[in-house]
């Protein structure tokens, strides 16, 4: 398969400069069709990327004979339906994160494409970019001697739509699977697991403390990888200001960075090295490029089901999701 012909479901916010593009700009891959639920919005959203079929209705574009995989670029709550039904269809296919509502979903749609010997992508790109691959580098090359502790704080104030009471699927938990922790924290979580293996036991606890809206707006947690280092997390989405810090401690340095912002990733160790590496325009592109890489057989991609199954369970345990 040297071109991977893409469908896409979903053609909101995050497929408009983040995804979509990738899709249809990165070497061997196409985007021949996407759906969305009105009619004149998603024949706009084609017109303006020159995407050729439109849909309104996910099963036709998932039985398109001339899609071989499906991007499904919804909120999380239609995550586990849509993806059983790619299954279904023999096709393979990514979704955006976090995988679903809760881990119970996600092992059976990983097991689902498993059982059908087909590939189940998770959007957590952040795997593939260029600046976390140097922190990896890093880490592998022991230039902090033995990890000990990860330690990450993220908040913000509150936005204007946050105190006027807008309609925000990412703070229903119904169909966010919790609030911005479920949709950013996910990306943490799952990135961390990527740097320093598997998050064995965790716990934490949750609050409304503004009260805004249904879902949680503060979280903290602690928990330890499997290799013994410790962790530990704050989230506040109602504070003075925006932070985003992270700080691995290890036996002989530091490493520090950040998962959203784009301040440089600093090495503080033998030496000092602050590194600043750019994002591609369109952020999921080398996480596009591993995927059908992977699909075509040439390569792994780290950013799988499997993989994407362990970030739902942490989540689970912190937020006490059944």
């Amino acid at each position: 398969m040297n071109l991977v012909r893409w469908g896409m479901i979903g053609c909101g916010s995050v497929a408009e400069r983040k995804s979509a593009p990738a899709f249809y700009k990165a070497p061997g891959s196409a985007l021949v069709a996407v759906m969305g639920r009105r009619l004149e919005a998603v024949t706009d959203y084609a017109a303006r990327h020159g995407i050729a079929r439109v849909y309104t209705d996910a099963q036709a574009l998932i039985n398109d004979p001339e899609v071989d995989a499906v991007y499904i670029a919804t909120p999380p709550d239609s995550h586990h339906a849509y993806a059983l039904q790619v299954a279904a269809a023999g096709k393979h296919c990514c979704v955006e994160k976090p995988m679903a509502l809760n881990a119970g979903q996600s092992r059976e749609m990983q097991q689902v494409f498993a059982d059908a010997g087909l590939h189940l992508f998770v959007s957590y790109y952040r795997r593939s970019l260029p600046r976390f691959r140097q922190v990896r580098q890093w880490l592998e090359e022991g230039r902090i001697g033995e990890v000990r502790h990860l330690s990450w704080t993220l908040t913000k104030a509150p936005s204007a739509a946050d105190q006027n009471g807008a309609d925000n699927w990412r703070t229903d938990p119904a169909i966010a699977g919790g609030g911005y922790f479920a949709d950013l924290a996910s990306h943490g979580l799952d990135l961390f697991q990527y740097l320093l293996g598997d998050i064995v036991e965790v716990a934490g606890f949750t609050a409304r403390q503004a009260g805004l809206y249904a879902a949680e707006d503060a979280v903290s947690a602690c928990w330890r990888f499997a290799s013994g280092a410790m962790g530990m997390g704050c989230w506040n989405f109602v504070a003075d200001r925006r932070e985003d810090r992270v700080e691995v401690i290890g036996s002989k340095g530091r490493i520090t960075f950040s998962v959203f912002d784009e301040h440089p990733v600093e090495l503080h160790a033998d030496e000092h090295l602050s590194l600043t590496i750019e994002h591609h325009a369109h952020i999921q592109w080398h996480h596009v490029l591993g995927m059908n890489a992977h699909i075509r057989g040439e390569a792994q991609h780290p950013a799988v089901a499997g993989e994407a199954l362990k970030t739902d369970w942490v989540m689970d345990q912190i937020l006490k999701r059944h």
